[in-house]
């Protein structure tokens, strides 16, 4: 690919989300801790990209796009000469934006997205009545503020906003060589650009594409930060103005499609059953079929007053890689039987955690933690592909894919994961023994199998086929993240041996479609 190397400021400037002080309640807080990120100089155009298979729309080209003025039309010379007058007025801070921007649509606004988990990651304190109130969506800011942005919830979150990214920018790639409008400063070469311009069509703009589409599910998914969101949409299109990328119209194309296809999106979310996933009502079956099943002493909050089960019916929701009979045929073995010589062996391995823990083990419990006040596992996995892109220098398109399969195969992961814990009711280890104590806070859930392997085990899988040549550092960290829970004295080594193994299965399914999505 041709790049025409323009002179630019390295220096960017970041978000920064405070992390939420808040006492520990699932596991210890944290707090968010970007990298920097520089310019992003895509190392391919990925042309074929508008022939990839999307999620939602049926093809990349459901949604119209008209096609563009010529360029030696009157009106699209008019929009050059006020792309050229805007790039000649920039100013110090437009410049700033310009970088942050610079640094990749996608991977800027899954850094929003997984601070604004961080943010939100807070669960409800109990009344004085002893109850605890449920977050209402529709007065997101009173509290408790909605949402309580937990990993089930955080992982839904960055998989419809990875989703609605990557198919827009397949329906834009499509438009663009089909209508193959060059850049602004390729049309007029008095244009100063403030970014490296590439052979890449302009027409629609991709990081319009990427603005509105994340702007839609984030707004639904974070209802109260309206005003933040729309003020970062309006940053975003105006810095590719300022930075002679896009004309106008590149910019309002691409904000329709983007905005039409966050709509399809979060059509799906609707109907997904997210909307019954804290159903208590269920509770009581629930630990019946698990004393039915052997499960001699169910598991029970040790919050007092005692809190309801976080998302006891998340196991319900619609899956991305697979059906929802599949959610039931992926259902691992189960547990050990409380009291059972593997029970035992596995129970007295915490107990001498609890009496001579390691600093290593500290740092690794502490490390992974990933609690109230973060972005949880699923954001933890989500950085991790987003700089493993931005490494590659991935292009827009393929960088939305790569999450889209993270951010699919996490939800996956999550459902999975909700189903299992809630159909064996398993007690955690500190309700079976006084002596241990969680470094890493109380989960409000069942114990088998851990949350944090299954997400773990499924972002690896994922990231090795995307990534092979990381596929040891990706593999490391996720058993690293799986045995933090042990270290932390939060679970079982079979919750996290049984939950990291059922994790790289799901992920597999996710892999089984990048083989298939034409992109490979």
């Amino acid at each position: 690919m041709k790049i025409n190397h323009i002179s630019f400021r390295h220096s960017i400037t970041r978000l920064a989300i405070p992390a939420i002080a808040v006492m520990m309640l699932w596991s210890c807080s944290k707090t968010v801790d970007e990298p920097t990120a520089g310019i992003n100089t895509p190392s391919s155009l990925d042309e074929k990209a508008g022939t990839w298979k999307p999620y939602v729309l049926a093809s990349s080209d459901a949604i119209a796009v008209a096609e563009p003025k010529e360029a030696t039309s009157a009106d699209y010379k008019a929009e050059l000469q006020k792309l050229k007058t805007a790039t000649e007025a920039v100013t110090p801070q437009q410049r700033e934006q310009i970088n942050y921007w610079g640094a990749g649509a996608v991977y800027r606004w899954n850094e929003i997205a997984r601070e604004l988990a961080a943010r939100y990651n807070s669960p409800p304190a109990s009344n004085a009545e002893g109850k605890y109130p449920v977050p209402d969506a529709s007065k997101p800011l009173d509290d408790p503020k909605f949402p309580f942005a937990n990993p089930p919830y955080t992982a839904r979150a960055l998989a419809y906003l990875s989703v609605a990214q990557y198919d827009a920018l397949v329906s834009a790639w499509n438009y663009k060589f089909k209508y193959n409008r060059k850049a602004p400063s390729k049309n007029d070469t008095s244009i100063k650009t403030l970014l490296p311009v590439s052979d890449l069509p302009s027409y629609p703009s991709e990081d319009a594409v990427v603005a509105e589409a994340s702007c839609v599910v984030l707004k639904a998914m974070f209802p109260g930060e309206v005003p933040f969101l729309e003020a970062k949409l309006a940053e975003h299109k105006q810095s590719r103005l300022s930075a002679g990328m896009n004309v106008e119209s590149d910019i309002l194309a691409g904000s329709e499609l983007g905005k039409a296809v966050g709509a399809k999106i979060m059509a799906r979310a609707k109907t997904d059953k997210m909307s019954g996933a804290n159903n208590q009502a269920q509770t009581a079956s629930m630990i019946a079929n698990a004393r039915k099943i052997g499960v001699t002493e169910p598991w029970v909050s040790q919050e007092f007053p005692p809190r309801p089960p976080m998302l006891p019916t998340y196991g319900l929701v619609k899956p991305w890689n697979f059906d929802s009979a599949t959610v039931v045929t992926l259902r691992p073995e189960a547990p050990p039987i409380i009291g059972s010589p593997a029970y035992q062996k596995d129970l007295d391995e915490l107990l001498n955690i609890a009496k001579n823990q390691t600093r290593e083990q500290a740092r690794i419990a502490s490390f992974w933690s990933d609690g109230v006040g973060s972005y949880t596992p699923p954001g933890h996995w989500h950085r991790k592909g987003a700089e493993l892109c931005h490494q590659n220098q991935y292009s827009e398109v393929r960088t939305a894919r790569t999450l889209a399969l993270l951010g699919t195969t996490m939800q996956d992961a999550g459902i999975c994961c909700w189903d299992v814990k809630y159909w064996y009711y398993y007690p955690r280890p500190n309700q079976m023994s006084s002596k241990i104590k969680t470094s890493v806070g109380l989960p409000n859930f069942p114990s088998y199998t851990s949350g944090h392997s299954t997400f773990s085990g499924a972002a690896a899988e994922v990231l090795a086929h995307i990534f092979p040549d990381k596929k040891k550092e990706v593999d490391d960290m996720a058993s690293e993240a799986s045995v933090s829970r042990i270290y932390g004295m939060i679970h079982y080594r079979f919750d996290c041996e049984v939950g990291l193994s059922s994790g790289h299965k799901i992920g597999s399914y996710a892999v089984q479609r990048a083989k298939t999505d034409g992109a490979e």
